[in-house]
């Protein structure tokens, strides 16, 4: 037999093939002869075999077979056949295979080869697939190379190095010497390296912030020159650098975080940035990004910070849908903070509305509704209503949504309030949620000197079609209750219409019999009759007989509710007007007690220094107690101004708003989440003087050996219940109790319903991100009760 097939001859043999089963023959042919080649020991043609089956694993087939083969090629003294050994390792292992462990002595020696390229493929190797353990075994030679004087070397260890801290992070203390060395490199290669490398110390180590703080003039200097010269080599489409210059401004603003003098310092940089920055390219649109960020996110100047905004202002008004949704993303981000920068961009956010792309119209009615206030309301709830007509079904119920809790937040009068949910209801049909219909009914029962004028409306809107259930589930309701004012023309609103007490039932048969209606409706209005019985004199004929007919219905819940209203007219007639009368209007003391509250918070924000956001700024109750966690990322509880006032109050307390300071009744503590060596507990405050607020302090601590970062905690709870969380102390909790992080949570429950709870968690432990939800039901009954 002659010698196996050169790579380029393969190549032209697989793409000559005219079929996908001849192509499958050409492989399995050549992998017969390659796996005969291995089993014989062939030394000589071993790199050529490899070449080939790597070529076939890119094409899809299984090459697995070969992994023990790149091991060899990697031990072998040929720079050509190493090179082929590790280019295998890198496409056929991975750190899930105990065979690339099989590696390590040989990375050992090329690491501390004589030629800088046998140490850069081994290099790349080790950032590509090292494991934990690998980069244990490792990091004392990746850490010698950086002091190394050859560039190329040294370009490939910075970003191993990377690699190593993201995988370890307890080796980073070992870096971080030698990376403040290698932010002084003039080498555009190790400087980007060393730049990355800074930013991820930073990020897994806070402490070694305040040494990097000492090279700032370097960056701010490094930026300067990216600045004004140019450089053909690392120019993108006119704009000189935008990689490196996006790397440093990410690392400036990890520095300036929680540094005033460092923001003070890198302003006017950032000023320069903002304006000189080409924007008609996407290189300088991802460095005005990330400069927005950088400004965001530090203590900078209020100017900067107008200046950013009207940035993403100026990205609102491109063509590219892309840079809009990235806008929009990040100007949500800023509303709580420079709410009224994002509100002079309210015209063009709206237009938004009227356009066709889902996800944009998505993002920009989350925003839409952070930018309503008392002043705005009614303008706003026009622009809601048009949309609601015209959106795509899956945005119907969000939008429903969010126009019911600004309509109950700004709503300038009662009337108005009703007739917005009315209309949202007429409009957007099924697309409403569970809890809307009995919200407008305990809504229209608080407003007695209405009821005319709503069971009017009510009654015109379900004569002339019943086919949104929920508006016909309200009318049923309040036909039965005020049903009496119906007949008799009590609207002075508007002009009263003469019914009769048999088109009334006229209508509430027809929903009745109609196959549209759903089973609630039926029993609401099976009720709303029974109820008229004894508001109508005329008529009780026709109810008994209507009432007895479904008696034997197939629906067992309108059938048992006839049986007992049979039972009503027949045994305990005498009793029916009592039972029947009309519905007692809702206690007003705890609402009240609620609306106090919210009210002495919103007096002391306006009272608060103007850096702090006003309370005119929509509060986000978070209500859903089993929904809320599944949906996406702009469910998070946002921290409203309630809770933005009491950032500056002594002890973070609500209660040190009112003029009363008792001492708070003591509560037993609650530990709701241990995994990890992370611990969450929740300590209790109540006041007498407000016994529906419940201030929950939270606390984490971590056990473990390893610091705990990006934490966030999440809180849901039920419909009844109000919850307001007050923005974190950190997101780092530090190890072996070295620390801990603490937040405020705050609890309206004027119901008095037993306290539930559902907790998600989020964050980074030893490299990996842990997610987990868990529920708390046992909440000490004197925090409830």
């Amino acid at each position: 037999m002659g010698p196996p097939l050169r790579l380029h001859e393969l190549i032209r043999a697989i793409r000559s093939v005219k079929t996908q089963n001849e192509e499958r023959e050409v492989i399995q042919r050549e992998c017969a002869e390659i796996r005969s080649s291995f089993r014989d020991e062939d030394s000589v043609y071993r790199g050529r075999s490899v070449a080939k089956l790597l070529y076939m694993h890119m094409l899809g087939y299984p090459a697995h077979f070969g992994q023990m083969e790149c091991l060899k090629l990697i031990a072998s003294p040929r720079f050509t056949e190493k090179r082929i050994g590790y280019l295998g390792a890198m496409m056929l292992l991975d750190e899930r295979q105990d065979a690339h462990l099989l590696i390590t002595n040989s990375m050992k020696r090329d690491l501390e080869h004589s030629s800088a390229v046998v140490q850069g493929m081994a290099l790349c190797t080790l950032a590509c697939l090292g494991s934990v353990e690998m980069c244990r075994d490792l990091a004392g030679e990746v850490e010698r190379l950086l002091q190394t004087s050859n560039g190329h070397v040294k370009k490939k260890a910075v970003l191993c190095a990377v690699h190593i801290i993201r995988k370890v992070p307890d080796l980073v203390e070992m870096f971080i010497p030698t990376s403040e060395m290698l932010l002084a490199e003039k080498r555009h290669g190790v400087f980007y390296g060393a730049v990355l490398l800074a930013t991820e110390i930073c990020q897994r180590q806070p402490a070694a912030i305040k040494g990097f703080r000492k090279i700032l003039p370097l960056l701010l200097q490094k930026l300067r020159q990216i600045m004004t010269g140019y450089s053909p080599e690392h120019a993108v489409s006119g704009v000189t650098d935008p990689f490196l210059q996006v790397r440093i401004l990410r690392l400036l603003r990890i520095l300036g975080q929680s540094d005033g003098s460092v923001c003070d310092t890198m302003s006017d940089m950032l000023a320069q940035i903002s304006t000189c920055t080409e924007t008609q390219t996407n290189a300088g649109n991802a460095v005005l990004y990330e400069t927005v960020l950088t400004i965001v996110e530090t203590k900078s100047a209020s100017g900067l910070r107008v200046l950013a905004v009207n940035i993403l202002g100026r990205f609102l008004l491109s063509n590219d849908k892309n840079i809009r949704f990235v806008a929009l993303t990040s100007l949500q981000r800023l509303v709580q903070t420079d709410h009224a920068a994002v509100q002079r961009h309210r015209g063009t956010i709206v237009e938004f509305l009227r356009q066709t792309d889902t996800s944009v119209n998505r993002k920009a009615l989350d925003l839409c509704f952070a930018l309503v206030n008392e002043a705005n309301i009614r303008v706003m709830m026009k622009e809601f209503q048009r949309f609601l007509q015209f959106c795509s079904p899956e945005l119907k119920e969000q939008c429903t949504s969010g126009i019911f809790l600004c309509a109950e937040r700004f709503s300038p009068s009662k009337r108005w309030h009703i007739d917005t949910i009315m209309e949202t209801l007429v409009t957007a049909g099924e697309s409403v949620r569970d809890d809307a219909v009995s919200h407008l009914i305990q809504l229209i029962s608080g407003s007695s000197e209405l009821h005319g004028y709503i069971v009017q409306r009510l009654y015109k809107a379900v004569r002339k079609d019943i086919v949104q259930q929920p508006l016909v589930q309200v009318a049923a309701w309040c036909i039965g209750e005020y049903g009496d004012l119906l007949i008799i023309g009590a609207c002075e609103e508007e002009e009263a219409i003469q019914v009769t007490e048999d088109d009334v039932l006229d209508v509430l048969e027809g929903i009745l019999q109609s196959h549209i209606s759903l089973p609630s409706t039926r029993a609401y209005t099976l009720t709303a009759i029974m109820k008229l019985s004894t508001r109508f004199h005329n008529t009780i004929n026709r109810i008994r007989r209507v009432v007895s007919i479904y008696g034997c219905c197939h629906d067992v819940e309108l059938q048992q509710r006839a049986v007992e209203y049979n039972a009503l007219f027949k045994k305990y007639d005498h009793m029916r007007p009592a039972i029947l009368e009309k519905m007692p209007v809702p206690e007003k003391s705890t609402l009240a007690e609620t609306e106090a509250c919210i009210e002495e918070i919103k007096e002391e924000s306006e009272n608060q220094p103007k850096s702090i956001p006003s309370s005119s700024q929509p509060v986000s109750y978070v209500t859903d107690l089993l929904g809320l966690l599944e949906e996406s990322s702009d469910s998070t509880p946002v921290t409203s101004g309630v809770s933005s006032v009491n950032q500056n109050l002594p002890n973070g307390s609500l209660l040190d708003l009112l003029d009363e300071v008792p001492n708070p009744a003591a509560l037993p503590s609650l530990v709701v989440y241990n995994n990890n060596g992370l611990q969450v507990e929740f300590s209790f405050t109540r006041q007498p003087s407000s016994p529906a607020l419940l201030v929950i302090n939270s606390c984490a601590t971590n056990s473990s050996a390893s610091d705990v970062s990006d934490f966030l905690l999440q809180a849901a709870v039920p419909k009844s219940v109000q919850i307001q969380l007050q923005a974190p102390s950190g997101s780092s909790v530090p190890a072996s109790g070295g620390g801990s992080v603490t937040q405020s949570i705050r609890i309206l429950n004027p119901q008095k319903v037993p306290l539930r709870m559902r907790l998600r968690l989020s964050f980074t432990h030893n490299g990996n991100l842990v997610q987990d939800i868990c529920e708390v039901n046992n909440f000490p009954t004197e925090t409830w009760q």
